[in-house]
């Protein structure tokens, strides 16, 4: 991959207020749902408010994403192709997709994205996406430095973009169909019932209990903050945060965080710069550890780690806060740690209890008892009965602060882009010219029937700066203001704010006009083969324009999607990297050079079991994956066949799509 030194930060947005406000915090670019098609069923967007987003993203140079990352049916081909051309009038920038019949429909030439959900975990997949006509393509979570750097050196013209922070599916992306096998609702169509989150009992072959009542599927949150530097020697040159559920305090903080992080690796490496215009100031220290998360992991970047799950609960703990000193009646005493910040009413804590279960415990009041010793009492918006395991010495933790978030409900950001300003005179007036730090110029002239010199110098002088200088209420800051005149000259504050105002305005215009959109990259001719000529119902081909894409690409055997409801019986219901035995330290693997253990440790599948729902796990060494085994439930299926049946005039068979009488494999 080339060297590229325009770096990406792009921001999520459940709703264009929160756009906005990521772009003030100092995203490159954000991502946003349309009205429909996006995988988070909650967050879609009317077009008017993403329009909104991309008018006030373009003063910075910022671009606008709009994810169109679900796989279509056959009537939905159509309303889709509507909604891209509309997106596209908005002044969207680009489209991020996974289902490739989009790609055999008349569209206009908006860029395309290749989603995570299109799971690209290879130099051939990513190649091929490429080629394919993607500009930019987002590599699965899983990937390690090493292997980033392999699809790098086979990536030439397409932006290789990776998650840096945010929740983590425990699948390959668009590897997963727990969902809708359990619930029939489909995470490759925005609404996962989020299965891995939920606690499990482990069994193994003979019936032993291994593990009971964990959340032996749940990932801590993704946290790339000590390896920005080295994803972008691996060729990352856009940095994705994940939560287009998240609220408006998160995204604030995080890309802020991110945005400052970003910004000092410029420092340090000059050649490198953001890919839009402006610096973002805060009023406040960004801090991740301060909004919802599970724990944090960087995953798999600097290769398999130990401790990546969040077993214990799915939930937020909080921040450590202090202890219990006393229980009374309907109170609790406390002490804070040191350096802590104060209690608030509808603060909201948690705890442990002695069975690692995680309670909360929201605040109704807060009292400070004693400043010097740091007492505080809580009564807390339950009962006490309602709280168990609490009794002194417990420790709690914080994971509501309303200090903190009350700090972040007002205007926490100011985003300015420099600029230069330059008077001169002109033979019936002064021009004022404003050149902005991409190089963007706009000039207005002022007519004054008669130039008188300033009466002192140095006042008249300052006046001028004074008021050239007042950008407050714009977008920009002055980095410097030249004087060019003869003399100093009297100029009325109101000609001079005047001439500020009409040169501030033609340069704002003259960056909207100056933002281009990139159009769609060509797809390379004659179309480049898939890597693959066989294709399962992993590759989630859902609508007849999908099968025609990977046919026009010499796929010869096509399977037909998961949702398709295809007689499948017992298939992989989700394919991931994560590994319940090595977590567990049951890898055949870690008992290598153990003396007494060597050979005794075996991958043999396991069980794991929430209420009714049984799957089984089964490890695949060779590429260290593991498989969740399991069939789709006869009443989800039934249900699910009705209602297509009944949305559907004609509905549409989804039956396998040979080109040649398939191959055993």
């Amino acid at each position: 991959m080339p060297f590229r030194p325009d770096i990406e930060l792009l921001s999520p947005a459940r709703d264009a207020d929160i756009g906005i406000e990521a772009v003030n915090h100092g995203a490159d670019a954000v991502y946003i749902g349309g009205p429909s098609f996006g995988a988070r069923t909650s967050a879609g967007n009317s077009v008017g408010d993403i329009e909104r987003l991309v008018n006030h993203a373009h003063r910075f140079g910022s671009r606008i994403f709009v994810t169109l990352n679900t796989i279509l049916r056959d009537d939905e081909l159509e309303p889709a192709q509507r909604l891209v051309r509309q997106v596209y009038e908005a002044g969207a920038d680009a489209l991020i997709v996974q289902d490739m019949g989009l790609l055999e429909l008349d569209l206009p030439p908006i860029d395309l994205h290749a989603s995570t959900q299109t799971d690209i975990r290879t130099p051939g997949k990513a190649r091929f996406l490429q080629d394919a006509g993607f500009s930019q393509i987002v590599l699965a979570r899983e990937l390690t430095l090493t292997q980033i750097q392999a699809i790098a050196a086979q990536v030439d013209r397409s932006t290789l973009e990776f998650f840096v922070h945010g929740a983590l599916c425990v699948a390959y992306s668009g590897q997963c169909f727990v969902s809708h096998a359990q619930t029939g609702r489909s995470a490759n169509r925005g609404d996962c019932s989020q299965a891995c989150r939920l606690p499990y009992t482990v069994t193994d072959l003979q019936g032993r209990i291994v593990a009971h009542e964990q959340h032996v599927l749940s990932m801590k949150d993704n946290n790339q903050s000590a390896n920005l530097a080295a994803l972008v020697d691996a060729g990352i040159r856009s940095f994705k945060i994940e939560g287009r559920y998240k609220d408006m305090g998160y995204v604030k903080n995080i890309t802020a965080h991110y945005r400052q992080l970003l910004d000092a690796l410029f420092e340090a490496r000059p050649e490198l710069h953001a890919s839009s215009a402006g610096c973002a100031t805060f009023t406040f220290t960004p801090d991740p550890d301060r909004n919802f998360n599970r724990g944090s992991t960087d995953y798999f970047v600097n290769g398999r780690q130990d401790d990546i799950g969040a077993f214990d609960t799915p939930k937020h703990a909080g921040l450590p806060l202090g202890w219990v000193t006393k229980i009374g009646a309907d109170f609790v005493d406390m002490k804070l740690h040191e350096g802590v910040d104060p209690l608030n009413n509808n603060d909201a804590l948690t705890y442990y209890t002695l069975q690692k279960d995680l309670v909360g415990m929201p605040i109704d009041t807060a009292q400070r008892l004693n400043e010097g010793k740091r007492l505080w009492r809580i009564v807390p918006k339950e009962p006490l009965a309602t709280y168990p395991g609490l009794r002194p010495d417990v420790q709690l933790s914080r994971n509501r602060d309303m200090g903190w978030v009350r700090l972040l409900e007002k205007k926490s950001a100011d985003r300015r882009i420099g600029v230069w300003l330059r008077l001169d005179d002109t033979p019936h007036g002064l021009a004022l010219t404003v050149t902005d730090e991409t190089g963007v110029t706009a000039r207005a002239e002022a007519d004054l029937p008669k130039k008188e010199a300033a009466r002192d110098a140095a006042k008249g002088e300052a006046a001028l700066r004074e008021h050239l200088g007042k950008l407050g209420a714009t977008i920009f800051t002055a980095h410097e203001t030249v004087l060019a005149t003869r003399q100093p000259w009297f100029v009325p504050p109101v000609v001079l704010n005047a001439l500020r105002r009409e040169a501030v305005e033609r340069l704002e215009a003259a960056r909207q006009a100056a933002h281009v959109r990139l159009p769609r990259q060509p797809e390379v001719q004659p179309p480049t083969p898939y890597p693959e000529d066989t294709l399962t119902y992993l590759a989630n081909v859902y609508n007849t324009k999908a099968r025609d894409f990977y046919a026009r690409h010499g796929v010869q055997v096509i399977g037909a999607a998961y949702e398709s409801h295809e007689a499948l019986g017992e298939a992989s219901l989700m394919i991931t990297k994560h590994c319940v035995r090595f977590s567990m330290s049951l890898c055949p693997k870690q008992a290598k050079g153990v003396t007494g253990v060597q050979g005794t440790v075996r991958a043999e599948p396991l069980t794991i079991q929430n209420g009714d729902e049984v799957l089984t796990l089964k490890f695949d060494c060779k590429p260290c994956e593991m498989h969740v085994v399991g069939r789709m439930k006869k009443n989800v299926l039934h249900r699910m066949v009705r209602e297509e049946k009944a949305s559907l005039a004609t509905p549409v068979p989804m039956q396998f799509y040979r080109t040649r009488p398939a191959v055993a494999r």
